[in-house]
């Protein structure tokens, strides 16, 4: 007889079986009871202080998130791309994706989620040396300081920043979006018509140290200590670089009075398929126990009503900045700023005429522009504007031929006072040269162009009269035609002061590629019209 078949007990490989038989393979056994999936996450750089926090949410829901770190605007370039293999993107902020897949051409198919939800929060802000912050805060007694006051601080050299490269990274981008927009005054998001050269130049000027993000630029700054006293960046990474101990003394943390770029770190869902493990993720991220250790873990703010705040990140947040809605200003911002690892070196050349005409009143506003230009201005658009560090001056002042040439590269107080003490003395000319005078000022240009290829080089011509001496406008256009490619490219911004000869000065403007400037303003005094137009200009390609 054949005994029968033993049944055997199931053990936990079998009822693992069964189970997945059962769930359609959906469960495996693990610790926790849950399904297991793994997520491929785009991320921004300065995320990867949450890892111990990503780890306890693979135990806690059974989602693994398998993270791609890269600059924002880095990650944010690969999603409009449309090709990639990521389930979701998690970004310092998801501005700049949707300005630019908003515009993107025809045929594109940039990838900017089908779901959103905003995880934490951190504006970006300015931290200051103890020392630096008490010379800033002398100037400005019982007030917040300003992207104005920082700006300004830049151009005259107190300030020596450091901040992530704004064509990769959103820190330093949202920086530039503050400052522009400090400097329109509009109170709107900025359009391309607010957006002026000459208003970074001096910001820029104080640039001192940059990184492709904001981990690697503070890594930097905590590394080489003396290069740069202020960092420009996240609050939460300020924060947690002052509680890291690698600083002798803690940053003091500047929230600009005129305003600040926010940032809201969204979750993007990029594949449909994958909600149900995105929406996991949400939930657990968002859950007031979470928010706090968040908070607790990285300084971001939370975005959860139910978590007091630390102590830290109280200050409030009722200034927040529009972001541009046309991709046109970023472009220009971008274009004017430059590399921020290359300094540049522009140089200005002022053809002033000191014809007997101008004696007097037209003379004393002439000399009152530069003043404000050199810093006696105190408004918060002239902060903006000023002469600023490295900027090469040449100021030529002409009657019938050139009178005197003086050249200063700014370095402190000292080179603007002896360029105001040159403006300021006499010496007059009966005759009025224009063209002979913008001939020397290409000879000039020529000149620097041959000792730095780089540079950029602008004239500004100031006449009040109209040309009685030297050469006429067809032997200064031939000249100019016979000049190289690099010094035909330098624009002359020709100012009409009291009778000037304003079709004279329109036919320089468009041999040059430049423009007319009218500083003759029924509705301002002659001084403020011309101080505004050197402002409009100065430096602007």
């Amino acid at each position: 007889m054949t005994p029968a078949p033993r049944t055997l007990p199931l053990g936990p490989l079998c009822l693992c079986l069964v189970l997945a038989v059962v769930l359609g393979g959906l469960s495996s056994c693990s610790g926790d009871g849950g399904s297991r999936t793994t997520l491929r996450v785009l991320a921004s750089d300065e995320l990867t202080d949450m890892k111990p926090l990503l780890d306890r949410l693979r135990k806690d829901t059974g989602v693994r998130l398998d993270m791609d770190y890269r600059a924002t605007n880095d990650a944010s370039d690969t999603l409009l791309t449309g090709r990639h293999s990521y389930d979701l993107a998690w970004l310092s902020s998801d501005r700049y994706l949707r300005l630019r897949a908003k515009h993107a051409s025809a045929g594109a198919t940039p990838a900017t989620g089908v779901q959103s939800a905003s995880i934490m929060r951190s504006p970006v802000v300015v931290g200051l040396t103890p020392g630096t912050a008490r010379t800033l805060g002398a100037g400005t007694p019982g007030k917040r300081l300003s992207w104005a006051d920082i700006a300004d601080a830049a151009a005259t050299g107190t300030v020596r920043f450091g901040m992530a490269d704004p064509r990769r990274s959103n820190s330093g981008l949202a920086a530039l979006v503050g400052v522009a927009t400090a400097a329109a005054g509009t109170g709107r998001a900025l359009r391309p018509a607010d957006v002026s050269c000459d208003r970074l130049r001096g910001f820029r000027s104080g640039q001192t140290l940059t990184a492709a993000g904001s981990r690697a630029l503070l890594d930097a700054f905590a590394t080489r200590p003396g290069r740069t006293n202020a960092l420009i960046t996240y609050e939460s990474e300020l924060l947690a670089l002052n509680a890291s101990g690698r600083l002798r003394e803690p940053l003091r943390i500047v929230h600009p009075a005129d305003g600040m770029v926010l940032a809201d770190y969204p979750l993007l869902l990029l594949d449909p398929g994958r909600r149900d493990a995105y929406d996991r993720v949400v939930d657990w991220l968002t859950a007031p126990g979470h928010q706090r250790e968040i908070m607790r873990r990285t300084l971001r703010r939370p975005v959860s009503t139910e978590v007091p705040r630390d102590a830290r990140l109280t200050a409030p947040l009722d200034n927040a900045l529009y972001y541009p809605d046309d991709p046109a200003v970023l472009d220009r911002l971008l274009a004017d700023y430059g590399d921020p690892a290359r300094r540049g070196a522009d140089q200005v050349i002022f053809l002033l005429d000191f014809s007997t005409s101008m004696r007097g009143a037209r003379t004393r506003a002439l000399r009152a522009a530069f003043a404000a230009l050199s810093g006696a201005d105190g408004s918060a658009r002239a902060k903006f504007v000023r002469f600023h560090q490295g900027e090469r001056l040449t100021v030529v002042r002409f009657g019938g031929r050139p009178l005197a040439e003086r050249t200063v590269t700014v370095r402190g107080p000292a080179d603007l006072e002896a360029l105001a003490g040159f403006v300021a003395e006499d010496g007059y000319d009966d005759s009025t040269a224009v063209w002979s005078a913008l001939d020397h000022g290409y000879r000039t240009a020529e000149r620097a162009l041959r000792a730095d290829p780089g540079r950029l080089v602008s004239i500004v011509l100031m006449t009040d009269g109209e040309n009685n001496a030297g050469i006429g406008p067809a032997a200064f256009a031939a000249r100019h035609r016979s000049r190289p490619a690099d010094v035909r490219a330098v624009r002359t911004y020709p100012i009409g002061f009291g009778d000037a000869d304003a079709d004279g000065l329109r036919r320089a403007a468009e041999l040059t590629g430049g423009r007319l400037v009218d500083a003759r303003s029924p509705a301002q005094s002659s001084q403020s019209s011309l101080s505004t137009a050197f402002k409009e200009i100065r430096g602007c390609s």
